[in-house]
């Protein structure tokens, strides 16, 4: 899941920073350097967020192509194209 980097990445974004295992060398002199707290609660958020969003992982892997779709959609007609997508919507529904 999340870690330091992503953290820091959407903390500070294009902050100058080195991360050497997990020693930070903070090289920024505009944005100030985010406290381990301040890293530690944006891992959690972050892993909140993917762990949340797995329906549209698991939804993105049983989609059919867009070639399908479009052929679904010449043959189908938008309504089966729709019946076909709300198969896999069902099965894997938000939150």
């Amino acid at each position: 899941m999340a870690g330091t980097t992503q953290a820091l990445q959407t903390l500070r974004p294009k902050a100058e920073w080195v991360l050497r295992g997990d020693e930070l060398e903070w090289m920024d002199s505009v944005q100030t350097e985010p406290t381990q707290s301040e890293i530690d609660t944006e891992i959690a958020r972050l892993d909140a967020e993917y762990v949340a969003n797995q329906y549209q992982r698991d939804r993105a892997s049983e989609y059919p192509s867009v070639v399908d779709q479009l052929d679904d959609i010449f043959h189908n007609g938008i309504d089966g194209w729709k019946a076909t997508i709300q198969v896999t919507k069902d099965k894997y529904p938000k939150g």
